[in-house]
């Protein structure tokens, strides 16, 4: 079945999602529209937020049944919110074999000669780690530049018998790739309770033994290894937090940093770490370094 879609800004997003699927929207999608920028936008619940963290404007992107008038619905939300229609672009999305389409855009990724990422229904290399991995809700399929970065630093400084922390755990991709690469104890942490699930399943279908929280059960333990592929904004703020959790000459990695944001990054965890890019790819960066002794 073909679906209308629906895409606009706004600074109500809660609002707006609530009412679209009221006035009969299938679904709703909201992403930041300045996502991948230097103006990339807080999410809620990162550790070191304003209390009002947030997205100030929201991208939402509404699917409705063909049959449906979303122009109408549309007007409808406006009215019920008491505000202006906003300024919409629609098109038709044609109906697809999603599930073929999908696993069309996914096949094996090889990090270096050590390490594969291999969906479910694709042949396994016969040598080499193996990552058993298919596209979900969370983020992490190693298909982007930025998990593609710590999956390599991962297979270049892991050597067995290490402690992981892996903050912004996603899909658990890293965490799990760690485990696989030797690691002895492996955490991963996430503020999305999706991507906490979305982790304990793959890790599961990996087998695994690795621990997948909230950001509220991040042990107070220190690790050999932290890596955390979010975003520079956020990796800004948790400077503090991700640096009391690397213990002395333990080792970092951040990714999900682009060019133009590398020097606020280094100055943020200057205190603790040396950092330098160690590993560049299509304009984003991963820094890395050694804790050195407490301020």
């Amino acid at each position: 079945m073909p679906f209308t879609a629906v895409c606009f800004d706004t600074d109500a997003g809660d609002a707006w999602s609530d009412a679209l699927l009221d006035a009969g929207a299938l679904s709703v999608e909201a992403t930041d529209p300045f996502v991948g920028t230097p103006e990339e936008q807080l999410q809620f619940a990162e550790p070191g937020s304003p209390a009002d963290a947030g997205w100030r404007v929201a991208r939402l992107t509404a699917l409705f049944d063909p049959a449906a008038d979303a122009n109408r619905a549309l007007r409808t939300c406006a009215g019920m919110l008491g505000i202006s229609p906003p300024d919409a672009r629609s098109w038709v999305i044609e109906d697809r074999d999603w599930v073929r389409e999908t696993q069309s855009q996914f096949g094996p990724i090889a990090i270096g000669d050590r390490l594969h990422i291999v969906p479910t229904w694709c042949e396994a290399p016969s040598a080499g780690v193996v990552v058993r991995l298919d596209p979900g809700l969370a983020f992490g399929t190693g298909s982007h530049p930025t998990t593609r970065l710590c999956l390599a630093w991962l297979a270049d400084v892991v050597r067995g018998g290490e402690t992981v922390l892996d903050y912004g755990c996603g899909s658990g991709i890293l965490a799990i790739a760690a485990a696989k690469l030797g690691a002895a104890t492996v955490v991963g942490i996430d503020i999305d309770l999706h991507a906490v699930r979305a982790s304990c399943d793959n890790a599961r279908a990996n087998a695994v033994d690795a621990t997948f929280d909230m950001a509220d059960a991040l042990p107070a333990t220190s690790f050999d290894i932290v890596v955390s592929n979010i975003l520079a904004n956020p990796l800004r703020l948790m400077a503090p937090l991700l640096a009391s959790r690397a213990r002395i000459g333990g080792r970092i990695a951040l990714s999900g940093i682009l060019d133009s944001q590398v020097d606020a990054v280094v100055i943020a965890y200057s205190r603790w770490f040396k950092l330098a890019a160690c590993r560049r790819a299509d304009g984003w960066v991963l820094l890395s370094g050694e804790r050195s002794a407490s301020p």
